[in-house]
């Protein structure tokens, strides 16, 4: 742990621009962390040892010494699938993700129209399903607030959106238009659309709505940069690099902010497959990749969306969903890629380099996309890809150990592993009390091998990692009531095995794990600093730790005011 003293005698000569001191470190090389000081120079880490030794022959007047107070120092956390320019924009919308309910909602949409007149379209996102009957909001309700321009709301998991009657108008969606093959329409007795798209549905308005400027989106990415250091986000991976309706292209606001040096954070780019389209589009993504690489941007990756959500019964399922009585449906959710078509992009892909992220989160896409993979291996031998699936909410057992298998690490969304209102009425009854105990199996992936990467989804959900560690290890959400039952508790994961996924493991998926994700001589000095350490106390609490500050490349990025 502590730097030999040869190497400290030579480091002498030059003293540290940053000593840590005062507290214990988490390097993500082992289980508990150290007590130790961390002596930082030219923006990486010089030694990592003694508080004395390291005081002594490191420091000098000009040595910025920093206490930890009894906190603890750790390596910069790394969000492995996040969409900060989606999340910054709808930021600097109407964001209803701070309501928690259907008067809050509608209120924060009045007053957004009331002080923004100019705008030819209300646009936002951030409502949750559970907060209305069956999770279907209707257009009845935005109409009483703003009657006369469209509005469209998507929800905080961007699998569906909200809208008024002006918007369905102006889309001329009504009771005779088809749902398209990837999403639904929810509608009233006689077909009228009652006001909610789900999924590839939401199009048919999005498509209408006028798309942010480059300026809008540019200051989206720089508002949630600002948004993720302040939780000690250093390193991200971006799931959706493309042109969405409503959204501008997210690839030249990156490349800009990366040439121009405004992107502070590291960021992979994970380049969206067009669903609708197949391995004609690969010279396309070949394209984008070469020319993605600038600064600390880069778009490696390829994202895959092979399923929905549960809620909305669109997760692809390997058996029925269930009615509200219980009985099985004709219903087993939706695969985006068609599996035959995955099986042919996927080793195409894996043997041009490309890193895949999937959003798998249903029993039957998690196969789906594993017997792909299966295949690349077996075409291609294997490599040094670092394919990872996302959100796997419901895992078949006989499918957990192929991830250690197959090389495929498992990108965790811990903060959903919880019990709350859109969890148990919206989605344990319709998967029924065997297929919901398989939700979130973290603890067995990581018995069985698999390499853990950590994510958010925001702005799905909150991209606080340490509410997101907090609830992979309790299994209850932060602000639980003591008489909430834990989620499954048999796989909770150790709080070492949290922070290490949401360091080393993403840091790892970001291919970044030679020059950060610990706390090393010689790695990057992209660290954070919290206000306690969250291993010296009571597991409920971890939750309630804060930032202090936090350093990329030896500088502070974020430094908290209270």
């Amino acid at each position: 742990m502590a730097p030999d003293a040869a190497s400290i005698q030579r480091s002498s000569r030059r003293p540290a621009d940053l000593l840590f001191r005062g507290g214990r470190v988490f390097t993500a090389t082992g289980t508990e962390p150290v007590p130790a000081a961390v002596a930082v120079r030219a923006g990486r880490i010089l030694a990592v040892g003694d508080e004395r030794e390291l005081h002594e022959q490191l420091t000098a007047p000009t040595t910025e010494v920093i206490d930890l107070d009894g906190g603890l120092l750790a390596p910069g956390f790394q969000d492995a699938h996040v969409h900060p320019v989606i999340a910054g924009v709808q930021l600097l919308r109407c964001d209803l993700s701070e309501q928690r309910g259907v008067e809050g909602y509608l209120a924060t949409v009045a007053a957004y129209a009331a002080e923004h007149p100019e705008a030819e379209w209300i646009c936002g996102g951030g409502w949750s399903m559970d907060a209305f009957p069956d999770g279907i909001p209707t257009r009845a309700m935005l109409d009483a607030v703003v009657p006369h321009r469209p509005v469209l709301l998507t929800n905080r998991d961007g699998h569906g959106a909200w809208v008024n009657t002006r918007a369905l108008e102006v889309a001329r969606v009504d009771r005779h238009t088809v749902d398209p093959a990837d999403g639904r329409i929810e509608r009233e007795p006689d077909g009228t659309p009652v006001g909610t798209l789900q999924e590839g549905a939401m199009d048919l308005v999005a498509r209408h709505v006028p798309v942010a400027t480059p300026a809008q989106a540019r200051a989206g990415l720089l508002a949630a940069q600002r948004y993720l250091f302040s939780l000690g986000v250093t390193a991200w991976q971006d799931a959706m690099i493309g042109s969405f309706p409503g959204n501008p292209d997210n690839y030249p606001v990156y490349l800009d902010a990366a040439r121009d040096g405004s992107l502070e954070a590291r960021v992979v780019g994970a380049l969206w497959w067009d669903r609708r389209r197949g391995p004609e589009q690969i010279p396309e993504l070949v394209e984008r990749r070469l020319h993605g690489r600038i600064g600390r941007f880069n778009a490696t990756t390829v994202k895959i969306m092979q399923d929905g959500i549960a809620e909305n019964f669109t997760a692809s399922m390997l058996e029925p969903y269930l009615d509200a009585c219980g009985c099985a449906t004709a219903n087993a959710g939706l695969s985006f890629v068609e599996p035959a078509v995955l099986r042919a992009a996927v080793p195409q892909l894996d043997a041009l380099g490309f890193q895949l992220h999937f959003h798998a989160l249903g029993d039957r896409a998690v196969r789906e996309v594993l017997d792909a993979l299966e295949l690349a291996r077996a075409m291609n031998g294997a490599n040094d890809n670092r394919h990872h699936l996302a959100h796997l909410q419901v895992v078949h057992p006989d499918d957990v150990k192929r991830f250690a298998e197959l090389g495929a690490a498992a990108n965790i969304q811990a903060l959903w592993a919880a019990h709350e209102p859109q969890m148990d009425e919206l989605t344990i009854p319709f998967l029924g009390p065997e297929r919901a105990a398989l939700q979130y199996p973290f603890g067995d992936l990581a018995r069985a091998g698999a390499r853990l990467v950590a994510g958010s989804d925001w702005s799905v959900s909150s991209p606080n990692p340490l509410w997101g560690i907090h609830v992979a290890v309790n299994r209850r959400a932060v602000d639980a009531n003591a008489d909430r039952q834990p989620f499954y508790p048999e796989q909770a994961l150790t709080l070492a095995q949290a922070f290490t996924a949401y360091t080393a493991g993403s840091a790892w998926a970001n291919h970044l794990d030679a020059e950060t994700g610990t706390v090393e001589p010689g790695k990057c000095a992209d660290l954070v600093v919290l206000d306690r350490d969250p291993f010296a106390g009571p597991a409920e609490e971890i939750g309630s730790a804060k930032v202090r500050m936090t350093f990329v490349d030896g500088q502070p990025v974020h430094i908290a005011t209270s």
